[in-house]
């Protein structure tokens, strides 16, 4: 049975992405001279349409040490406040 969380109010629930474990030249960077990720895709939002600017599936940055840690079906997740976002990734821009 899979489990579904739904966040409250003005929070959204965002998969964290991880950062690559090897360099573009082939080094291989160890668990423990890791950065935590800063990088998510929205899985879910609160009922708070006013607050939260922000869709499931757009890829956010958030800061460092926010959120509520929490791990879902095998992946890590965030439970984080709407206003605490920093961004969102636009695809659609040209590089």
């Amino acid at each position: 049975m899979a489990e579904t969380v739904r966040p409250l109010g003005a929070r959204v629930l965002v998969r964290v992405l991880e950062e690559e474990s090897v360099t573009s030249s082939g080094l291989v960077i160890p668990d423990t001279a890791k950065e935590k990720p800063q990088r998510g895709v929205v899985v879910a939002v609160g009922d708070d349409d006013e607050a939260i600017k922000v869709s499931p599936g757009d890829e956010v940055l958030y800061p460092r040490y926010t959120g509520t840690e929490v791990r879902l079906q095998g992946n890590d997740h965030l439970i984080v406040e709407a206003n605490d976002l920093l961004a969102v990734f636009d695809k659609t821009a040209a590089a």
